[in-house]
């Protein structure tokens, strides 16, 4: 689009220096008197026609140039609009530019590398399936493998454990082996006759609606079921009137009893006060008697010591009035003799 636009612009001015010269060339005989330099060239022209219609053939063949140039680039620059208007209207229906707005080229770019990016992690991601899948297809034809070869190993054991015809022929020929089936046939039919007695006998117990004994039973229940309605009827009029008492009894001894409840509870609540109340005096009275006993132990150790001091001063005295006893005996002694 740039190099467009200048290209016309430099056409423009082309045409624009090339036009003043040809009319300046038709007005100058308008002009000599005010231009001297005019005068001169128009005099040159004159002296020169062939120059002058040279010159003039070829500023017309400039001009049909610049013309010529004028509509190419015109035409270039109505298809690069064109192709503008394209590419606005090609990104205005993309997510990134928003609605009302024309789409700005670093958004658009922007844009453009995110979904390279994207389709390069999308690539990643789907070279990270592939790879997935060839393993997956490795393990699955690995397992397929192990299934065929299992198959082949379970159709050999079945034609190894399958006896052959001759084989039971000789089983079936061999006497003990004939007793025994035997046996076992019979044992068959005996327990399949029991089973279809017994089904019998279940089918004869059990009844239906259809059934003679179905239809007696039913209509017993029914003269029954009437009798207990007529029983009922008759027993619910006195009844009624009895529970109806009865609930009424019930329902002033509940109130009692919830009265009784809420008296019981306000009292328990009292209690439940008094009882923390004597826990914080007990509480306090410990933390009394802690400190008494420890004034008490302050004392007695107090007691003691002073005890040990006076039996110590005790001791002191009785040691000094010994020594003073034996200091005046000799004295005596001489006093006497």
């Amino acid at each position: 689009m740039d190099v467009v636009s200048e290209a016309g612009l430099e056409s423009d001015q082309r045409c624009s220096l090339d036009r003043p010269v040809v009319l300046n060339n038709g007005a100058s005989g308008d002009k000599e008197e005010e231009e001297p330099g005019v005068l001169a060239k128009t005099k040159l022209e004159e002296s020169a026609p062939g120059a002058a219609t040279g010159m003039i053939l070829s500023l017309r063949e400039s001009l049909q140039d610049c013309k010529q140039s004028l509509d190419s680039c015109q035409a270039e620059l109505e298809a690069a609009k064109s192709e503008n208007q394209k590419w606005h209207l090609a990104f205005q229906n993309i997510s990134a530019v928003p609605a009302g707005t024309n789409p700005d080229p670093v958004s658009v770019v922007s844009y453009l590398s995110n979904l390279k990016t994207s389709e390069e992690s999308l690539k990643e991601q789907l070279e990270k399936a592939k790879k997935r899948e060839a393993a997956f297809i490795v393990t699955l034809a690995k397992r397929e493998q192990e299934i065929a070869e299992l198959k082949s190993a379970v159709r050999d054991l079945k034609v190894q454990l399958r006896p052959p015809s001759m084989q039971t022929r000789r089983l079936l020929l061999d006497p003990a082996i004939h007793e025994e089936f035997t046996r076992l046939k019979n044992l068959v039919e005996e327990k399949e006759k029991k089973i279809k007695e017994l089904q019998d006998n279940v089918a004869a117990v059990n009844f239906t609606p259809t059934s003679k004994l179905g239809k007696m039973l039913m209509a017993k229940c029914r003269t029954l079921q009437e009798e207990n309605e007529e029983i009922g009827a008759m027993a619910s009029e006195g009844k009624i009137h009895e529970l109806g008492m009865k609930i009424a009894v019930l329902k002033t001894q509940n109130n009692e009893l919830r009265n009784q409840f809420d008296v019981l509870y306000k009292h328990m609540d009292g209690l439940t006060n008094d009882v923390e109340r004597s826990n914080e005096m007990v509480a306090i009275l410990q933390d009394e008697l802690e400190a008494k006993d420890l004034e008490l132990r302050r004392l007695k150790e107090s007691v003691s010591h002073k005890e040990s001091t006076e039996e110590k001063a005790f001791e002191e005295a009785d040691e000094a009035r010994n020594d003073l006893n034996t200091a005046s005996d000799p004295q005596q002694v001489k006093v006497e003799s």
